[in-house]
């Protein structure tokens, strides 16, 4: 089974779970600034609607290219934990296989305060 996560977005998650290339469910919610609090339940969420655990999980994809500096960064380090305790293949829409996500920013990132 493959997990697919995209917090590329500041103000929404996406996850799926897909076997092979076929979506078996889907959910996206609001989590304005909030992915690293969302993130996990969400996946759970899924996981025991389709009655699957973490361990049936073999390859996560992770959308490493987005808008948002935090939300991004909270997509890919969870992906890269869950790949490597998992023993999980990581990939990426763009590169394919990857041992380790990189973030990509769209633009630098702008995390203090204007003066």
């Amino acid at each position: 089974m493959n997990l697919y996560l995209n917090t590329a977005k500041n103000s929404v998650i996406l996850v799926e779970l897909r076997e092979a290339k076929k979506v078996i469910i889907s959910k996206e919610i609001e989590a304005k600034h909030r992915q690293a609090e969302k993130l996990i339940p969400l996946v759970d969420s899924l996981l025991k609607a389709k009655k699957k655990s973490l361990s049936d999980i073999k390859n996560i994809i992770v959308e490493n290219k987005g808008e948002g500096f935090t939300s991004l960064r909270i997509g890919v380090t969870t992906a890269n934990a869950l790949a490597y305790a998992l023993g999980a293949i990581l990939e990426t829409p763009k590169q394919g296989r990857v041992k380790f996500a990189k973030p990509e920013y769209e633009r630098p990132p702008s995390i203090t305060l204007k003066k």
